[in-house]
């Protein structure tokens, strides 16, 4: 049986050397076996509590392509913690005739994802609740929770065990001084925007070494996010303002407010960098500035309040080509800056000193742009033909040289199979067997040794049509006229899923729009597997 192993650590067992163990003993149980080892998939320093590992994914990939027979693993929890998912992997693999072996639990069967999986997820609650003990603990000792804010220092200091004593924080002087600056000049009337800007102009580092915006400062109030509404610069500390639990659709972590009595606060007042007096004038200022807002946002994107954003909000982009945008400039996004103008973000939060492209384009010039370019210029036509027609012809030449590598074997593979049953016919026919047997032995080595070699070779992909550049180009005109629709909500996924980028390059006054295309994504568009391809053509 061909056999594939699977190893992980996580962040509490921080040895790298942990998952060559684990691949050492999966490869000894395989060799007892006598298997055949055919891949192995690996994970480092990555939780259990999601899927969403590369080793993982590539796993449930060569699960759905039958890439092997049996998958080994040091136990069901290395798989994955989390009840739900460990429930969904059995499950792909019953249906595709693989089976699931760990080296602690055995064979894995039906009982064992209902008991392990509970066990598991129990053990990850028990464990995070003994994280919060922990962590609460600090903040009542006057200790941070985990974690620094701009103008503190980490104190690394050790008891008298030489265990490390954790939480200890400083103020930083220089850093102090700019909190203060921050403060005082929201307080006197100066727009977050605006005071980033000022800071980007002199060079000052950004709480995480980069520049300053102002949702640096802005944040939001109700979840105490951002420097104006960090109550550690009055020395108090506040912990479990939050709460975080992971979607079930993206495996992603989702934040949601706790109730008042859930939070903890204690003051520290050796951690104070700004006076009450300027506190309470910034907060003033916010609420007069709140007031008349959206509740779920401040007209520029900004949250005001903890309120969720609508359901239909995080379903798919407003525009169709919404975070795909980049400045040719910074790098940065293009954001909607007026109801049919996109600008560089960049330029407008964070100052010239970052990024001085302050051109805008329509949004209909936009992507009547792109569009074009996707039907005549993703590449010059001519060109793309040129490439297509190459591409082509060396992918179908390499698709027939693999064919041709395994005609070889699969023709002795029968030749070795007509010979075995001429010898069982002589056998049956009264032949000595002392004639027959070693011949019978050599023959039946040599056709096991031929079928392991066909299990695990790759067999040659699709050949691709000649005319792809042509088949593209009307499947894309058939995608904008399907755009007309408002409901067209599939068309406008595919046509997004073509374009890789739109970089906006300024050029004599104007915005070039640049078009970087997926090649993968165009294959697939144009009825052919997206694996064949790793170049990407571009257009201007």
């Amino acid at each position: 049986m061909r056999a594939a192993i699977y190893a992980r650590y996580s962040s509490d067992q921080q040895r790298e050397a942990s998952i060559e163990d684990q691949i050492r003993l999966c490869k000894e149980r395989i060799t007892k076996e006598g298997w055949t080892l055919v891949q192995v998939f690996r994970d480092s320093a990555m939780s259990g509590a999601t899927t969403l590992r590369p080793g993982y994914q590539a796993m449930l990939e060569a699960v759905r392509e039958a890439g092997f027979d049996v998958i080994v693993a040091e136990a069901l929890d290395r798989l994955s913690r989390d009840q739900e998912d460990v429930a969904a992997l059995f499950k792909r693999l019953q249906f595709a005739g693989i089976k699931l072996i760990t080296l602690a639990e055995g064979e894995i069967g039906a009982l064992h994802i209902g008991l392990k999986g509970t066990m598991n997820a129990l053990f990850l609650k028990d464990l995070a609740d003994k994280v919060r003990r922990g962590l609460r603990g600090r903040i009542e000792d006057g200790k941070s929770g985990g974690g620094n804010s701009y103008g503190y220092d980490v104190v690394r200091t050790f008891d008298a065990e030489g265990e490390p004593i954790r939480g200890e924080r400083r103020i930083d002087p220089v850093e102090a001084e700019i909190i203060k600056e921050i403060f005082a000049r929201y307080a006197a009337g100066a727009s977050p925007r605006k005071i980033a800007m000022d800071l980007n102009a002199r060079g000052v580092s950004a709480p995480r070494g980069g520049t300053w915006s102002g949702s640096t400062l802005n944040g939001n109030r109700a979840r105490g996010t951002g420097v104006l509404n960090n109550e550690m610069y009055i020395g108090r500390l506040v912990w479990n303002r939050l709460r975080y639990a992971k979607d079930p659709e993206t495996g992603r972590r989702r934040s949601r407010a706790n109730e008042d009595e859930a939070v903890i606060t204690t003051e520290a007042p050796e951690l104070a960098i700004v006076s009450n007096e300027v506190w309470n004038a910034v907060k003033a200022r916010q609420a007069a500035l709140g007031k008349g807002r959206s509740r779920h946002g401040d007209g520029k994107g900004a949250a005001v309040d903890d309120a969720p954003a609508p359901f239909w909000s995080k379903q798919r982009p407003r525009y169709l080509f919404s975070g795909l945008m980049r400045c040719g400039v910074c790098g940065g996004g293009f954001s909607k800056i007026s109801a049919a103008h996109f600008g560089c973000s960049t330029a407008r939060n964070k100052g010239e000193s970052v990024c001085a492209n302050r051109l805008t384009i329509r949004r209909d010039v936009l992507e009547a742009t792109v569009m074009d370019g996707l039907r005549h210029r993703l590449m010059d036509p001519a060109l793309f033909k040129a490439f297509a027609q190459e591409f082509t012809a060396e992918w179908n030449r390499l698709q027939a040289d693999a064919g041709a590598s395994l005609a070889q074997p699969r023709a002795e593979h029968e030749r070795v199979n007509r010979q075995i049953e001429r010898l069982v016919d002589a056998l049956a026919e009264g032949e000595p067997a002392a004639r027959v047997t070693q011949k019978l032995r050599e023959l039946e080595r040599r056709r096991l040794d031929l079928e392991a070699e066909l299990a695990t070779a790759t067999a040659p992909a699709p050949r691709l049509h000649p005319n792809l550049a042509e088949v593209y180009r009307r499947k894309v005109e058939d995608l904008q006229e399907a755009l007309a629709d408002q409901e067209a909500g599939t068309a406008r996924e595919l046509v997004r899923g073509l374009v890789e980028a739109i970089v906006l390059v300024p050029e004599s006054g104007r915005l070039r729009v640049a078009v970087r295309g997926e090649l993968g994504a165009i294959l697939r568009l144009s009825g052919y597997p997206s694996g064949v391809a790793r170049r990407r053509p571009a257009s201007g």
